[in-house]
């Protein structure tokens, strides 16, 4: 077993099929056709210095000594993590179930019906709880959600307040303190002023735009906000409510006192703390900000044949339209941890979060009369779970609290925090009310009894209903909870069922044995902010993961906190304007990106407050040097840097790269590499011997974490020595450089509990694993691009007529040709089983193919097939066999209600539309609705929506 090599396991070719493979492509080695890709100038002279790859047994073994590593204390620690029970019928059949966490983005809503109708349940449990109008289907943590509002607020000033310098953001003080971290960091690229105080005490002023007060409060008094909210508002002042969604089922919903925005985090409903995350973020608001909202939305069509359907909602208005306008990007959200929250609302009900709800409260009731008996001053007088006591020692509660394995957090010298939560029981309350009585020199007398009284004032109760619709009402025993989400996930095409062959994506195989340690407690149930003494397992993991990504990259330094490849981008680019900054160069601030750049390019550069200046691309998608020459001798004075992808988002390892470096540093300016397309250079090559200062690298692409049908992502940032000591640091915990900028994430380490995924991955493959596997990838893409030669082209080649590990089909020809378009293609391929690739970018009416290097020979074959099936079906119509209207690709995809109907009106037949292969028999793959209508869903925008059977 131990010889049982992984790479085998996690590449798709078998040894055999690469000879013929290489044949098809036409070269007699893997060697001869990597040297035809990767230009001679930067490929890397020696292996990486990396362990050799060990097996799956071993790494099993590897990953239990690690965990065993870290200590499960008892955790009142609080400040935004809690512990909680992930419902073991979510956790199996969700968490732990490739078909949801091997799902893609549902841009193709035809083939999501069921993510779609889980993420609009986690709409509506939000909207619930807020009391808002419209929610997100989230964002990445409470802190960057809140950061999110800020801009929000503040993008929605009048061109009157923008002229009057209308720039000041006032923070209540009583706010997590990570949370103002990265409110202090995005706040600076966009001159907003951060003022920070008491909010009672504070004085509007004609240049405050927006508030942003916790709720109930870091230090857990719930407040009467609404006299603020009514006093903002009359300046024209947005207020921001930072809220507890637990506490929400017990205490008035923000929007019944006045806020115009909610955020938050859904954590404590049933996903594990994991050391920081992912936990999924909401931001919610009213109707009128609605096509400002940052994130995503899901929202109610209609389909070809009449039926409610779901899909992503003005989906498209931010990067890839709006791009350096835009003042959010899209890709940041946590859709599998969506899903379980949502599902958790579902499960428990309105009646079931109640007791879970009054269940945290009631267990600090008891703690609080249990410290008065002992004598000790609590200070908050209206609390839900968090509690402030007053000592004379922190030291010595910590010594005896440590004692019992229970940790509290510390404010201050002189004071003790602690949070309750749904999993409290009355032994932990005694244990608790020991160590005070201890720390007094006095006998705890009093009972431990969980009770059910509440215990702040009834102004603050919450008197309107919640989670009424009839999805929250329906599922609370295990058989139907468990029937409920296997329907949703029957609507669901993964990876499960075909490949997924989206350029830029890279949709590989995410290992059972790399997932694995996700449900090991060990990582799961870890406080972000536990002494560094309790997680040192973690600690060693991390540090290793860090070093392994240097060394692959070919950088000094790493930093895995950015919790999204976007948020990656971000810092990155505020990494470099820091270095600037500290060099006496501030005022850089010209960024040249490509046309072809991915658009969260130009939105990320936005919001570090660069200007953008595009850089055009030659006929062959080429980045046009002399263009990249000219512009950055232009701006030399005040040049940031490069933002380039590599290869580029054509699939091309462009050979002039190393001179654009040149050009780039011998202006003054830093570049930024963006990691979508690391996957080709994995041993091969990397961003340090290219001549990069820094990249991002998406470890729910290239490392292997599953994309969980739209997040979790991950987005470490990698950089040159220069730079190191800038990565961004943590008020709470050590991390990052000794210059380093303020947090970019909630948590210092990011969403550490899924990074045992990228380390299995990284020590199962090894160096030369890694290294094959990047073969692979690029053997697959060139093998899919040939067989595909005579029937459709491959829009954009290298020098050598190759491809990277993506290829463009050109499919433009076909509107003119046939009367079809990309878009009739991607939907016919679901009726083929199979998921559309990139659609129409980076180039319109094209598909971006990525087979990556998990896909069989066999699988290929079947797309290529699919593919080759749909040309000929394109021909039918051409020579008049098919209607030029009525077809099967213009009505794609077909659903089983429709093709097994009495009445068949098609000019074509039922096997045409749902069997047009043989091989299809055997596997036949649904689609859940027909082609939804995105101008409909548009136009009718309907997110604060009951789920979708009420509209049946």
């Amino acid at each position: 077993m131990a010889n049982d090599k992984f790479v085998g396991r996690h590449n798709g070719p078998r040894q055999h099929e690469i000879a013929e493979m290489l044949k098809v492509v036409g070269v007699s080695s893997v060697d001869e056709l990597i040297n035809q890709i990767v230009p001679t100038s930067i490929r890397l002279q020696e292996p990486l210095k990396l362990d050799k790859g060990i097996s799956e047994y071993e790494f099993a073994q590897k990953i239990k000594a690690i965990g065993a590593k870290n200590k499960i204390y008892r955790s009142f620690i609080g400040m935004g993590y809690y512990p909680t029970y992930t419902p073991a019928v979510i956790q199996r059949n969700i968490f732990e179930n490739p078909s949801w966490y091997t799902s893609y983005t549902p841009y193709q809503a035809e083939i999501s019906q069921g993510r779609l109708e889980a993420l609009l349940n986690f709409q509506t449990a939000v909207i619930s709880l807020t009391g808002m109008e419209i929610s997100n289907c989230s964002l990445l943590d409470e802190a960057t959600a809140a950061a999110e509002a800020m801009g929000m607020m503040f993008g929605a000033r009048s061109r009157t307040a923008v002229k009057a310098g209308k720039n000041v953001l006032f923070v209540d003080e009583d706010i997590f303190p990570q949370t103002l971290d990265v409110i202090n960091l995005r706040s600076v690229p966009f001159g907003i002023e951060v003022v920070v105080g008491k909010f009672e005490e504070v004085s509007l002023t004609d240049r405050m735009f927006g508030a942003i007060v916790q709720y109930p409060t870091a230090s857990g008094e719930i407040k009467d906000y609404a006299a603020f909210a009514a006093a903002c508002h009359e300046k024209g002042i947005l207020v921001t409510a930072a809220c507890d969604i637990l506490s929400l089922v017990m205490v008035k919903s923000p929007a019944e006192w006045g806020a115009d925005i909610a955020v938050g985090s859904t954590q404590r409903f049933g996903i594990p703390m994991g050391f920081g995350g992912p936990h999924a973020a909401y931001l919610a608001t009213k109707d009128e900000y609605k096509r400002s909202m940052p994130g995503r939305i899901i929202g109610v069509s209609v389909d070809r044949l009449g039926n409610p359907s779901l899909r992503m909602a003005l989906q498209t208005r931010e990067q890839h339209i709006k791009r350096e306008k835009a003042t959010s990007n899209i890709c940041t959200a946590q859709a599998l941890l969506a899903s379980m929250a949502g599902m958790f609302a579902v499960y428990y009900g309105a009646e079931g979060v109640k007791r879970i709800a009054l269940h945290a409260h009631n267990a600090a009731v008891a703690v609080n009369n249990g410290l008065k008996v002992l004598g000790y001053t609590q200070r908050n007088v209206n609390f839900f779970d968090t509690l402030e006591v007053e000592v004379a020692d922190v030291k010595k509660i910590e010594e005896l609290a440590l004692a019992k394995e229970i940790n509290f957090f510390f404010p201050s010298s002189n004071v003790v925090r602690m949070s309750f939560d749904e999993v409290t029981t009355e032994a932990e309350i005694a244990a608790v009310l020991d160590i005070f009585a201890v720390a007094a020199g006095k006998n705890n007398g009093s009972a431990a009894v969980i009770g059910e009284e509440v215990a702040f004032d009834k102004k603050f109760a919450r008197e309107s209903a919640i989670l009424t619709e009839k999805v929250f009402n329906k599922y609370h025993s295990e058989t139907e909870m468990m029937r409920y989400i296997k329907k949703l996930e029957r609507k669901d095409i993964s990876l499960t069922h075909s490949m997924i062959s989206l350029g830029s994506c890279t949709m590989k195989l995410n290992a059972a044995a790399e997932m694995l340690p996700l449900s090991f407690p060990e990582f799961s149930s870890l406080h972000p902010f536990a002494p560094s003494n309790q997680v040192e397992g973690y600690l060693e993991l991390i540090a290793d993961l860090e070093k392994d990504l240097a060394v692959i990259t070919g950088f000094a330094a790493t930093s895995l906190q950015p919790n999204s490849g976007a948020n990656g981008e971000y810092t990155g680019l505020m990494v470099i304007r820091e270095y600037h900054r500290a060099n006496g160069q501030g005022h850089r601030n010209i960024v040249l990106i490509p046309a072809s750049a991915h658009g969260t390019n130009p939105a990320s550069a936005a919001m570090a407050g660069m200007e953008v200046v595009v850089v055009a691309c030659d006929e062959k998608g080429n980045i046009n040097v002399d263009d990249l020459k000219e512009k950055a001798a232009k701006y030399s004075d005040t040049l940031s840097g490069l933002m380039v992808t590599y290869p580029s988002t054509h699939g091309v390892f462009e050979s002039r790269i190393k001179d654009m470096m040149d050009i780039i540093h011998n202006a003054g300016g830093q570049v930024y590499m963006d990691g979508a397309n690391m996957n080709a250079q994995v041993g091969l090559t990397n961003p340090g011997t290219i001549g990069a200062d820094v990249c991002h690298l998406n470890l729910h692409k290239t490392f292997a974490i599953p994309h969980g049908g739209g997040g979790p992502g991950v987005g470490p940032i990698c950089v040159a020595a220069h730079l190191a000591k800038f990565l961004p640091s943590h008020k709470l915990v050590k991390a990052g450089g000794s210059e380093g900028i303020s947090a970019v994430a909630a948590a210092p380490f990011g969403s550490a509990s899924v990074l045992p995924i990228s380390y299995g991955y990284i020590k199962m493959l090894g160096g030369e694993g890694l290294k094959n596997a990047t073969e692979m990838a690029i053997l697959n893409a060139n093998y899919l691009s040939k067989k595909l030669e005579g029937c459709f082209s491959t829009l954009y080649t290298g020098e050598t007529g190759r491809v990277g590990h993506e290829c463009i089909i050109d499919v433009q020809h076909l509107k003119r040709e046939y009367g079809v378009d990309a878009t009739d293609v991607a939907k016919r391929l679901m009726d083929y089983g199979f998921h559309a690739p990139t659609l129409s970018f980076p180039v319109h009416e094209t598909l971006m193919v990525e087979p990556t290097e998990s896909e069989s020979v066999q699988e290929i074959d079947r797309f290529v097939e699919a593919m080759i099936s749909i040309k000929n079906e394109c021909e039918e119509i051409k020579n008049g066999t098919a209607d030029a209207e009525d077809n099967v690709l213009k009505m794609a995809p077909h659903v089983a209600t429709e093709v097994s109907a009495d009445e068949w009106n098609h000019k074509y037949s039922r096997m045409k539309a749902a069997y047009p292969l043989k091989w299809i028999e055997e596997n036949k793959f649904w689609p859940a609705s027909t082609r939804v209508d995105n101008g409909y869903g548009d136009r009718n925008l309907v997110c604060t929506c009951a789920p979708i059977e009420s509209y049946l």
